[in-house]
Protein backbone atom coordinates (compact mmCIF):
# COMPACT_ATOMS: atom_id res chain seq x y z
CA UNK A 1 0.00 0.00 0.00
CA UNK A 2 1.51 3.44 -1.13
CA UNK A 3 1.13 6.71 0.57
CA UNK A 4 -1.44 7.98 -1.46
CA UNK A 5 -3.86 4.41 -1.14
CA UNK A 6 -2.53 4.85 3.04
CA UNK A 7 -4.18 8.40 3.16
CA UNK A 8 -6.94 8.25 1.12
CA UNK A 9 -8.10 4.83 3.39
CA UNK A 10 -7.37 6.79 6.69
CA UNK A 11 -9.59 9.56 5.16
CA UNK A 12 -12.57 8.22 4.36
CA UNK A 13 -12.69 6.14 7.46
CA UNK A 14 -12.17 9.06 9.26
CA UNK A 15 -15.47 11.00 7.32
CA UNK A 16 -17.11 7.79 8.06
CA UNK A 17 -16.57 7.33 11.61
CA UNK A 18 -17.23 11.05 12.10
CA UNK A 19 -20.48 11.04 10.44
CA UNK A 20 -21.71 7.81 12.73
CA UNK A 21 -20.65 9.77 15.98
CA UNK A 22 -22.27 12.37 14.88
CA UNK A 23 -25.55 10.56 13.60
CA UNK A 24 -25.62 7.44 15.55
CA UNK A 25 -23.21 7.79 18.41
CA UNK A 26 -23.69 11.09 18.84
CA UNK A 27 -20.71 11.77 21.93
CA UNK A 28 -18.00 14.41 22.21
CA UNK A 29 -15.66 13.53 19.20
CA UNK A 30 -13.01 12.43 20.96
CA UNK A 31 -14.68 9.47 23.03
CA UNK A 32 -16.84 8.51 19.85
CA UNK A 33 -13.92 8.15 17.55
CA UNK A 34 -11.76 6.22 20.16
CA UNK A 35 -14.97 3.76 20.83
CA UNK A 36 -15.56 3.09 16.85
CA UNK A 37 -11.72 2.95 17.16
CA UNK A 38 -11.93 0.01 18.97
CA UNK A 39 -14.70 -1.64 17.60
CA UNK A 40 -12.56 -1.25 14.22
CA UNK A 41 -9.68 -2.88 15.95
CA UNK A 42 -11.97 -6.08 17.43
CA UNK A 43 -13.48 -6.21 14.37
CA UNK A 44 -10.06 -6.72 12.31
CA UNK A 45 -9.21 -9.34 15.05
CA UNK A 46 -12.07 -11.55 14.58
CA UNK A 47 -12.02 -11.19 11.19
CA UNK A 48 -8.49 -12.37 11.17
CA UNK A 49 -9.58 -15.45 13.11
CA UNK A 50 -11.48 -16.42 10.08
CA UNK A 51 -8.59 -15.04 7.45
CA UNK A 52 -5.45 -15.38 8.74
CA UNK A 53 -4.14 -13.15 5.70
CA UNK A 54 -6.87 -10.09 6.18
CA UNK A 55 -4.88 -9.89 9.73
CA UNK A 56 -1.98 -10.36 7.88
CA UNK A 57 -2.56 -7.57 5.75
CA UNK A 58 -3.95 -5.00 8.54
CA UNK A 59 -1.03 -5.63 10.47
CA UNK A 60 1.39 -4.89 7.73
CA UNK A 61 -0.23 -1.33 7.26
CA UNK A 62 1.00 -0.76 10.52
CA UNK A 63 4.54 -1.94 9.92
CA UNK A 64 4.52 0.18 6.54
CA UNK A 65 4.89 3.27 8.06
CA UNK A 66 7.01 4.99 11.22
CA UNK A 67 3.47 5.82 13.52
CA UNK A 68 5.21 7.13 16.65
CA UNK A 69 7.88 9.10 14.39
CA UNK A 70 4.40 10.47 11.99
CA UNK A 71 3.25 11.42 15.20
CA UNK A 72 5.93 13.14 17.14
CA UNK A 73 7.75 14.80 14.24
CA UNK A 74 4.33 15.90 12.02
CA UNK A 75 1.06 15.54 13.77
CA UNK A 76 2.08 16.83 17.14
CA UNK A 77 3.54 19.86 16.16
CA UNK A 78 0.23 20.83 14.05
CA UNK A 79 -2.36 19.92 17.06
CA UNK A 80 0.01 21.80 19.68
CA UNK A 81 -0.14 24.83 17.54
CA UNK A 82 -3.83 24.72 16.86
CA UNK A 83 -4.43 24.08 20.42
CA UNK A 84 -1.96 26.58 21.40
CA UNK A 85 -3.48 29.89 18.95
CA UNK A 86 -7.35 28.66 20.91
CA UNK A 87 -6.19 29.07 24.42
CA UNK A 88 -7.14 32.55 26.10
CA UNK A 89 -3.43 34.19 26.16
CA UNK A 90 -4.11 37.14 28.04
CA UNK A 91 -5.57 35.28 30.67
CA UNK A 92 -2.76 32.34 30.39
CA UNK A 93 -0.23 34.54 30.68
CA UNK A 94 -2.10 36.53 34.33
CA UNK A 95 -1.82 33.10 35.86
CA UNK A 96 1.61 31.52 33.69
CA UNK A 97 2.83 30.96 37.11
CA UNK A 98 -0.13 28.32 38.13
CA UNK A 99 0.31 26.61 34.47
CA UNK A 100 4.05 26.29 34.91
CA UNK A 101 3.46 24.69 38.53
CA UNK A 102 1.17 22.41 37.26
CA UNK A 103 2.46 21.24 34.53
CA UNK A 104 6.54 20.73 35.63
CA UNK A 105 5.40 19.29 39.11
CA UNK A 106 2.97 17.22 37.69
CA UNK A 107 4.62 15.65 35.01
CA UNK A 108 7.82 14.78 37.42
CA UNK A 109 5.75 13.65 40.56
CA UNK A 110 3.83 11.26 38.43
CA UNK A 111 6.60 9.99 36.63
CA UNK A 112 8.70 9.15 39.54
CA UNK A 113 5.21 7.71 41.61
CA UNK A 114 4.17 5.64 38.94
CA UNK A 115 7.22 4.64 37.70
CA UNK A 116 8.28 3.30 41.09
CA UNK A 117 5.36 1.48 42.07
CA UNK A 118 4.71 -0.30 38.74
CA UNK A 119 8.46 -1.58 39.07
CA UNK A 120 7.35 -3.04 42.38
CA UNK A 121 3.83 -4.02 41.11
CA UNK A 122 5.01 -5.58 38.15
CA UNK A 123 7.98 -7.70 40.08
CA UNK A 124 5.50 -8.97 42.99
CA UNK A 125 5.49 -13.08 42.42
CA UNK A 126 1.67 -13.11 42.38
CA UNK A 127 1.87 -12.03 38.81
CA UNK A 128 4.94 -14.01 37.50
CA UNK A 129 6.11 -11.18 35.16
CA UNK A 130 9.55 -11.26 36.46
CA UNK A 131 11.08 -13.04 33.40
CA UNK A 132 9.98 -9.55 31.60
CA UNK A 133 13.34 -7.98 33.03
CA UNK A 134 11.81 -4.62 33.55
CA UNK A 135 14.40 -2.46 34.86
CA UNK A 136 13.80 0.43 37.40
CA UNK A 137 14.83 2.68 34.25
CA UNK A 138 11.73 0.76 32.09
CA UNK A 139 9.31 1.47 34.27
CA UNK A 140 10.52 5.31 34.85
CA UNK A 141 10.07 5.53 31.12
CA UNK A 142 6.69 4.21 31.34
CA UNK A 143 6.10 6.58 33.88
CA UNK A 144 7.34 9.46 32.00
CA UNK A 145 5.34 8.85 28.50
CA UNK A 146 1.84 8.19 30.70
CA UNK A 147 2.47 11.08 33.00
CA UNK A 148 1.36 13.70 30.36
CA UNK A 149 -1.95 14.51 29.14
CA UNK A 150 -3.06 14.79 25.30
CA UNK A 151 -3.72 18.45 25.13
CA UNK A 152 -5.60 16.93 21.68
CA UNK A 153 -8.22 14.53 23.80
CA UNK A 154 -7.81 17.31 27.13
CA UNK A 155 -9.20 21.06 24.66
CA UNK A 156 -11.61 19.00 22.51
CA UNK A 157 -13.32 17.82 26.07
CA UNK A 158 -12.99 21.52 27.87
CA UNK A 159 -14.55 23.13 25.13
CA UNK A 160 -17.83 21.37 25.40
CA UNK A 161 -17.69 22.17 29.19
CA UNK A 162 -19.30 25.21 31.19
CA UNK A 163 -16.24 26.17 32.81
CA UNK A 164 -15.14 29.78 33.72
CA UNK A 165 -12.53 31.32 31.69
CA UNK A 166 -9.92 30.91 34.28
CA UNK A 167 -10.55 27.55 35.29
CA UNK A 168 -10.93 26.65 31.46
CA UNK A 169 -7.24 28.62 30.80
CA UNK A 170 -5.58 26.76 33.66
CA UNK A 171 -6.72 22.83 32.12
CA UNK A 172 -5.72 24.20 28.34
CA UNK A 173 -2.51 25.50 29.74
CA UNK A 174 -1.46 22.55 32.03
CA UNK A 175 -2.34 20.26 29.01
CA UNK A 176 -0.44 22.09 26.61
CA UNK A 177 3.10 22.67 28.53
CA UNK A 178 3.09 19.23 30.32
CA UNK A 179 2.92 17.35 27.04
CA UNK A 180 6.30 19.19 26.16
CA UNK A 181 7.69 18.44 29.48
CA UNK A 182 6.38 14.80 29.34
CA UNK A 183 8.23 14.55 26.00
CA UNK A 184 11.49 16.12 27.25
CA UNK A 185 11.64 14.09 30.43
CA UNK A 186 10.90 10.78 28.44
CA UNK A 187 13.85 11.51 26.02
CA UNK A 188 16.44 12.21 29.23
CA UNK A 189 15.50 9.08 30.86
CA UNK A 190 15.84 7.29 27.74
CA UNK A 191 19.31 8.67 27.02
CA UNK A 192 19.46 7.17 30.08
CA UNK A 193 18.38 3.72 29.16
CA UNK A 194 20.61 3.73 25.65
CA UNK A 195 23.58 5.17 27.43
CA UNK A 196 23.83 3.20 30.49
CA UNK A 197 23.03 4.49 34.57
CA UNK A 198 27.04 3.73 34.57
CA UNK A 199 27.93 5.89 32.19
CA UNK A 200 25.69 8.75 32.75
CA UNK A 201 26.14 11.24 35.47
CA UNK A 202 23.42 13.61 37.32
CA UNK A 203 25.38 16.61 35.35
CA UNK A 204 24.75 15.28 31.97
CA UNK A 205 21.21 14.60 32.51
CA UNK A 206 20.33 18.20 33.97
CA UNK A 207 22.25 19.71 30.87
CA UNK A 208 20.09 17.67 28.18
CA UNK A 209 16.87 18.47 30.26
CA UNK A 210 17.31 21.43 30.85
CA UNK A 211 18.86 22.29 27.11
CA UNK A 212 15.84 21.09 25.49
CA UNK A 213 13.72 22.99 27.67
CA UNK A 214 15.42 26.50 27.63
CA UNK A 215 16.24 25.92 23.88
CA UNK A 216 12.81 24.86 22.60
CA UNK A 217 10.73 28.08 24.88
CA UNK A 218 13.57 29.88 23.25
CA UNK A 219 12.78 29.13 19.64
CA UNK A 220 9.34 29.50 20.05
CA UNK A 221 9.79 32.93 21.17
CA UNK A 222 12.46 33.85 18.81
CA UNK A 223 9.84 32.70 15.71
CA UNK A 224 6.97 33.48 17.09
CA UNK A 225 7.90 36.64 18.01
CA UNK A 226 9.33 37.22 13.90
CA UNK A 227 6.13 35.31 13.17
CA UNK A 228 4.06 37.82 14.97
CA UNK A 229 5.29 41.31 13.35
CA UNK A 230 5.04 39.39 9.89
CA UNK A 231 1.14 38.58 10.40
CA UNK A 232 0.91 42.69 11.87
CA UNK A 233 2.61 43.36 9.18
CA UNK A 234 0.17 41.76 6.95
CA UNK A 235 -2.92 43.44 8.48
CA UNK A 236 -5.55 40.22 7.87
CA UNK A 237 -5.63 41.37 4.37
CA UNK A 238 -4.00 38.25 2.78
CA UNK A 239 -5.73 35.47 5.05
CA UNK A 240 -4.39 32.80 2.53
CA UNK A 241 -0.70 34.25 3.27
CA UNK A 242 -1.39 34.43 6.95
CA UNK A 243 -2.52 30.21 6.73
CA UNK A 244 0.83 29.57 4.75
CA UNK A 245 2.81 31.61 7.23
CA UNK A 246 1.63 29.75 9.87
CA UNK A 247 2.20 26.42 8.34
CA UNK A 248 5.98 27.11 7.54
CA UNK A 249 6.67 28.90 11.20
CA UNK A 250 5.09 25.22 12.71
CA UNK A 251 7.51 23.41 10.17
CA UNK A 252 10.57 24.88 10.78
CA UNK A 253 10.00 25.13 14.09
CA UNK A 254 9.96 21.01 14.32
CA UNK A 255 13.01 20.83 12.14
CA UNK A 256 15.06 23.48 13.94
CA UNK A 257 14.29 21.64 17.05
CA UNK A 258 14.91 18.12 16.21
CA UNK A 259 18.45 19.41 14.34
CA UNK A 260 19.50 20.88 17.97
CA UNK A 261 17.76 18.73 20.28
CA UNK A 262 15.32 20.76 21.72
CA UNK A 263 12.18 20.31 22.90
CA UNK A 264 9.83 20.39 19.57
CA UNK A 265 6.60 20.55 21.17
CA UNK A 266 7.24 23.31 24.22
CA UNK A 267 8.52 25.65 20.65
CA UNK A 268 5.68 25.11 18.48
CA UNK A 269 3.68 25.87 21.84
CA UNK A 270 5.25 29.36 22.67
CA UNK A 271 4.96 29.68 18.70
CA UNK A 272 1.65 29.16 19.21
CA UNK A 273 0.74 31.70 22.07
CA UNK A 274 3.10 34.45 20.22
CA UNK A 275 0.52 34.02 17.40
CA UNK A 276 -2.26 34.24 19.21
CA UNK A 277 -2.39 38.14 20.44
CA UNK A 278 -4.23 41.23 19.63
CA UNK A 279 -3.05 44.00 17.76
CA UNK A 280 -4.06 46.04 20.90
CA UNK A 281 -2.66 44.98 23.80
CA UNK A 282 -5.50 46.77 25.64
CA UNK A 283 -7.35 42.93 26.63
CA UNK A 284 -9.92 44.76 28.20
CA UNK A 285 -11.09 46.64 25.14
CA UNK A 286 -14.01 44.53 23.40
CA UNK A 287 -13.60 44.03 19.87
CA UNK A 288 -9.90 43.77 19.61
CA UNK A 289 -8.32 42.45 16.57
CA UNK A 290 -6.08 39.62 16.84
CA UNK A 291 -2.63 39.69 14.52
CA UNK A 292 -4.31 36.49 12.91
CA UNK A 293 -7.62 36.51 10.65
CA UNK A 294 -10.76 34.66 11.71
CA UNK A 295 -9.81 32.71 8.57
CA UNK A 296 -6.60 31.22 10.06
CA UNK A 297 -8.37 29.80 13.41
CA UNK A 298 -10.74 28.52 11.10
CA UNK A 299 -8.28 26.69 9.11
CA UNK A 300 -6.55 25.48 11.85
CA UNK A 301 -9.74 24.26 13.37
CA UNK A 302 -10.63 22.40 10.40
CA UNK A 303 -7.11 20.75 10.54
CA UNK A 304 -7.67 19.92 14.02
CA UNK A 305 -10.20 18.07 13.59
CA UNK A 306 -9.04 16.28 10.83
CA UNK A 307 -5.60 14.95 12.26
CA UNK A 308 -7.93 14.16 15.57
CA UNK A 309 -9.85 11.90 13.88
CA UNK A 310 -6.93 10.36 12.27
CA UNK A 311 -5.00 9.70 14.67
CA UNK A 312 -7.61 7.33 16.40
CA UNK A 313 -7.72 5.33 13.37
CA UNK A 314 -4.00 5.13 13.60
CA UNK A 315 -4.34 4.20 17.25
CA UNK A 316 -6.65 1.20 16.50
CA UNK A 317 -4.85 -0.05 13.68
CA UNK A 318 -1.41 0.31 15.95
CA UNK A 319 -3.29 -1.79 18.92
CA UNK A 320 -3.78 -4.73 17.07
CA UNK A 321 -0.44 -6.17 17.62
CA UNK A 322 -0.80 -5.16 21.04
CA UNK A 323 -3.72 -7.05 21.57
CA UNK A 324 -2.29 -10.29 19.73
CA UNK A 325 0.56 -10.36 23.20
CA UNK A 326 -2.31 -10.36 25.46
CA UNK A 327 -1.82 -12.17 28.90
CA UNK A 328 -4.18 -12.55 31.42
CA UNK A 329 -1.58 -11.32 34.27
CA UNK A 330 -1.51 -8.04 31.81
CA UNK A 331 -5.14 -7.49 32.52
CA UNK A 332 -5.00 -7.86 36.44
CA UNK A 333 -1.94 -5.49 36.41
CA UNK A 334 -3.10 -2.71 34.23
CA UNK A 335 -6.13 -2.32 37.11
CA UNK A 336 -3.74 -1.82 39.00
CA UNK A 337 -1.61 0.80 37.06
CA UNK A 338 -5.11 2.09 35.96
CA UNK A 339 -5.80 3.17 39.85
CA UNK A 340 -1.84 4.24 40.44
CA UNK A 341 -2.06 6.86 37.43
CA UNK A 342 -5.04 8.90 38.62
CA UNK A 343 -3.83 8.65 42.50
CA UNK A 344 -0.54 9.98 40.90
CA UNK A 345 -1.94 12.74 38.51
CA UNK A 346 -4.59 13.80 41.59
CA UNK A 347 -1.51 14.11 44.37
CA UNK A 348 0.77 16.00 41.32
CA UNK A 349 -2.14 18.33 41.22
CA UNK A 350 -3.63 18.41 44.44
CA UNK A 351 0.04 19.48 46.04
CA UNK A 352 0.49 22.62 43.72
CA UNK A 353 -3.00 23.73 43.69
CA UNK A 354 -2.62 23.67 48.09
CA UNK A 355 0.34 25.66 48.07
CA UNK A 356 -1.15 28.09 45.48
CA UNK A 357 -4.34 28.83 47.18
CA UNK A 358 -1.97 30.60 49.38
CA UNK A 359 -2.02 34.05 47.68
CA UNK A 360 -4.19 33.00 44.29
CA UNK A 361 -8.06 31.91 44.58
CA UNK A 362 -9.14 28.49 43.01
CA UNK A 363 -12.83 27.41 42.41
CA UNK A 364 -13.92 24.46 44.12
CA UNK A 365 -13.01 20.99 43.41
CA UNK A 366 -10.93 22.76 40.69
CA UNK A 367 -7.88 19.58 41.83
CA UNK A 368 -10.47 17.18 40.94
CA UNK A 369 -11.62 18.51 37.30
CA UNK A 370 -8.02 18.78 36.65
CA UNK A 371 -7.16 15.48 37.92
CA UNK A 372 -9.85 13.75 36.12
CA UNK A 373 -9.83 16.30 33.07
CA UNK A 374 -6.28 14.79 32.40
CA UNK A 375 -6.43 12.45 29.21
CA UNK A 376 -3.94 10.44 27.88
CA UNK A 377 -4.20 9.60 23.83
CA UNK A 378 -2.20 8.98 21.13
CA UNK A 379 1.04 10.63 22.29
CA UNK A 380 1.57 8.34 24.79
CA UNK A 381 1.16 5.36 22.52
CA UNK A 382 3.40 6.98 19.82
CA UNK A 383 6.29 7.32 22.58
CA UNK A 384 5.36 3.82 23.96
CA UNK A 385 6.34 2.12 20.53
CA UNK A 386 9.17 4.33 20.52
CA UNK A 387 10.96 2.49 23.14
CA UNK A 388 14.08 0.93 22.48
CA UNK A 389 14.30 -2.96 21.50
CA UNK A 390 16.88 -3.52 24.23
CA UNK A 391 13.69 -3.66 27.12
CA UNK A 392 13.29 -6.68 25.21
CA UNK A 393 9.82 -8.66 25.86
CA UNK A 394 8.85 -6.08 28.79
CA UNK A 395 7.85 -3.62 25.87
CA UNK A 396 5.01 -5.61 24.71
CA UNK A 397 3.67 -5.11 28.93
CA UNK A 398 4.17 -1.23 28.69
CA UNK A 399 2.21 -0.82 25.34
CA UNK A 400 -0.31 -3.07 26.73
CA UNK A 401 -0.64 -0.76 30.11
CA UNK A 402 -0.65 2.37 27.97
CA UNK A 403 -3.00 1.27 25.63
CA UNK A 404 -5.27 0.40 29.17
CA UNK A 405 -4.69 3.32 30.69
CA UNK A 406 -5.47 5.66 27.40
CA UNK A 407 -8.60 3.56 27.01
CA UNK A 408 -9.94 4.24 31.02
CA UNK A 409 -8.88 8.28 30.85
CA UNK A 410 -10.62 8.52 27.38
CA UNK A 411 -13.77 5.99 28.36
CA UNK A 412 -13.78 6.51 31.60
CA UNK A 413 -12.77 9.71 33.01
CA UNK A 414 -14.26 10.96 29.16
CA UNK A 415 -17.59 9.97 29.72
CA UNK A 416 -17.87 10.86 33.44
CA UNK A 417 -16.44 14.39 32.76
CA UNK A 418 -19.36 16.58 32.31
CA UNK A 419 -20.56 14.95 35.49
CA UNK A 420 -17.89 15.69 37.88
CA UNK A 421 -18.06 18.96 36.58
CA UNK A 422 -21.25 19.95 37.35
Amino acid sequence: MNLLELSTGLLLLASLFSIVNLRVLKLPQTIGLMILAIVLSFSVLVVGLLSPKFLEFATSITTQFDFSGLLINVMLPFLLFAGAISVNVHELLKDKVTVLLLASFGVLFSTFAVGTLSHWIINLPVFGLQSLGLTYVDCLLFGALIAPTDPIAVLAMIKKMKLSTVTETRIAGESLFNDGIGVVLFLTLLNVKLEGVANVTAQSVGILFFTEVIGGVALGAILGYLGLKLVKYIENQYVELEVLITISLVLTVSLVAEKFHFSGPLAVVVLGLFLNQNIDTDASEEGVQKAMGDYVYKFWHLLDETLNAILFILIGLEVIPILQNFSPAFLLVSLLIIVLVVVSRGIGVFIPIKILSITKKFEKNTALIITWGGLRGGLSIALALNLPEQIGEGKALILFLTYAVVLFTILGQGLTLKKIVK
